[in-house]
């Protein structure tokens, strides 16, 4: 039974990665309304490729990307990509539009959600999403689990051997 519903995640996943779920992808204007209206959760990031704070949402999306495999990450010049900028009413970039199910519901404008400084860690933007309700608390794999034990069985418990040569 475990055997089957593990081969149906994997199958699962394996289904998501061909819809360009696991990747942090470059779209065109063109592409724009098939691959938000085609997943279920979409985080599009329009951004300027000379703007330092674009590169620097950049970094984190791609990093949170092959981890959220429910949540399909992409992004998109926002100079080539006026018709889609204007209907959005976007003015500030970076800017982190949230799809669900092809409706925009919620966008991380700049930095403001996120202390409005450059040096934001990965696990903040992550929370922030969390909490947005637009990537999903990981569930454990069974392969992390493994990796608990094995990590466990590295630690070693500090003997007392020089408590008792004090004793001699």
């Amino acid at each position: 039974m475990r055997m089957e519903a593990s081969s149906r995640e994997v199958e699962k996943r394996e289904v998501l990665k061909r819809q360009g779920h696991g990747e942090y992808r470059e779209i065109t204007e063109g592409d724009f309304l098939a691959e938000v209206t085609r997943g279920d959760k979409v985080i599009c990031h329009f951004y300027h490729r000379e703007f330092y704070r674009c590169k620097i949402m950049d970094k984190h999306l791609k990093a949170l990307a092959p981890v959220y495999l429910g949540t399909k990450f992409v992004k998109l010049d926002a100079e080539n990509a006026p018709f889609f900028v204007t209907k959005l009413a976007i003015k500030t970039l970076p800017c982190v539009i949230l799809f669900k199910k092809g409706i925009a519901v919620d966008r991380l404008v700049g930095f403001e959600d996120l202390g409005s400084k450059d040096d934001f860690s990965t696990r903040a933007l992550e929370n922030i999403l969390k909490r947005k309700g637009i990537i999903e608390e990981k569930k454990k794999d069974e392969d992390d689990e493994d990796d608990e034990t094995d990590m466990s069985k590295n630690r070693r418990v500090r003997s007392s051997t020089a408590r008792d040569s004090d004793s001699d």
